[in-house]
């Protein structure tokens, strides 16, 4: 490698698995350069969460990073880790700064099928990744409390929005969003579409939020008819605006095969949905963060799978999935081979992905999530460690095959 990849680290068992990747399946092969940030919960604490800013600012510098899953505290956790405060997403801090878009898309072996039994094709979900309630305000009231939204222009003057009459106590929230933002978001996801060659949905719900959701459609449909109509259309590809509602009615129905834009809070739940639907686990998806700039991200989508992580410090072998994980490193690596010019490494990362599906589809060797919905089922599944291993065996074959490694 010519150039570092930014590493970030995170917490409980994905932690673990991290560390497992690293030593199994690329410090033997690639000469590894990265710059670290630990963004273990407890890290984010000791600085305030400025570990997490300096994290986002050396994707700026490097243009690529590769995210572990990390924490983002409750109270319970706040309580379980001695923490100062219920410090933000890492993640919603990340894209803020980045200012890009998530795709996220299933990782499809051929002995999982989709619960939806319509479904052929992929449907990658398109999140914008800025605002909405990831960066709101919100607070509780008390009985008899009045609350109203201020807007100070910078002219000086004031609108006031007054809320209806609150009949008891009760909670507010308000959110916001960027004109600017959008519009990268819209541009990233006609982007992507075209690039894959496949439709694109866009789907909110103007009807009823008229000013926040309509002005997504608004700028969508703007940038659409005066940037992407005539090559959408010359490339046999369309552009649909749906309800949010009947966006997941029509896409439930569907046979896939399309790219959905979603804001950022429906993009959350519904590429959990999807992916889940799919291969029937969240460690069966990637993740991948784009952004105007050229700045790019690759992250395990799921959580640090805490029940794990307790039952592996109490000395118990776990049957976690770390495919989500491996394929967080191949994406980040194939992206930093593509800026750097660099073959062998984009080579490598291929043969590691066909190497993880190869373990699952020919080997049938399996992790207890994936052994679950396997069609046809599977008896006997393997701990996190022995599945690595085996991914490991099938990645020297295809090295040796390739050239890239000595027998």
């Amino acid at each position: 490698m010519t150039n570092p990849i930014v590493e970030i680290d995170g917490d409980e068992m994905t932690r673990i698995m991290w560390a497992w990747v690293k030593e199994e399946l690329l410090l033997p092969y690639v000469d590894l350069k990265t710059e670290y940030y630990d963004l273990h919960v407890k890290k984010r604490d000791e600085t305030n969460d400025q570990i997490t800013i300096q994290a986002a600012e050396a994707i700026k510098r490097w243009k690529v990073g590769v995210k572990c899953a990390t924490i983002t505290p409750n109270a319970e956790r706040v309580k379980e880790y001695n923490l100062k405060k219920e410090w933000p997403s890492p993640n919603a801090t990340i894209r803020k700064i980045l200012d890009g878009t998530i795709f996220r898309a299933p990782i499809l072996v051929n002995n999982v099928k989709p619960a939806i039994r319509f479904w052929k094709k992929p449907i990658i979900i398109a999140r914008h990744a800025f605002g909405d309630i990831y960066d709101a305000v919100s607070a509780k009231f008390e009985e008899g409390s009045e609350a109203e939204l201020v807007i100070k222009k910078k002219d000086g003057n004031v609108n006031n929005y007054k809320f209806p009459k609150f009949n008891g106590s009760g909670i507010i929230e308000a959110k916001y969003n960027i004109d600017k933002s959008i519009m990268s978001f819209a541009r990233a996801s006609f982007s992507y579409a075209l690039m894959v060659k496949l439709d694109l949905w866009f789907a909110s719900k103007d009807t009823i939020s008229k000013v926040y959701d309509a002005r997504f459609k608004e700028i969508f449909n703007q940038v659409y008819e005066n940037e992407y109509k005539n090559i959408f259309e010359s490339n046999g590809i369309h552009y649909n605006y749906y309800l949010i509602d009947d966006a997941l009615a029509r896409a439930v129905r569907s046979e896939g095969g399309f790219v959905w834009a979603c804001k950022n809070y429906e993009g959350d739940v519904f590429s959990d949905f999807v992916s889940t639907a799919f291969v029937g686990t969240l460690a069966l998806m990637t993740s991948e963060l784009m952004s105007p700039e050229g700045y790019y991200e690759s992250e395990a989508a799921h959580g640090t799978v805490q029940r794990h992580y307790y039952r592996y410090l109490k000395g118990e072998k776990v049957s976690t999935n770390p495919t989500a994980i491996i394929f967080a490193w191949t994406r980040g690596l194939k992206r930093r081979a593509e800026l750097d010019g660099n073959q062998e490494l984009y080579k490598f990362s291929e043969l590691l992905e066909e190497s993880v599906k190869k373990t699952i589809e020919s080997d049938k060797i399996m992790t207890q999530d994936v052994a679950n919905v396997a069609d046809p089922p599977i008896n006997a599944v393997v701990d996190t460690q022995t599945f690595i291993k085996a991914v490991k065996k099938n990645l020297e074959n295809s090295l040796i095959k390739a050239g890239l490694l000595k027998a």
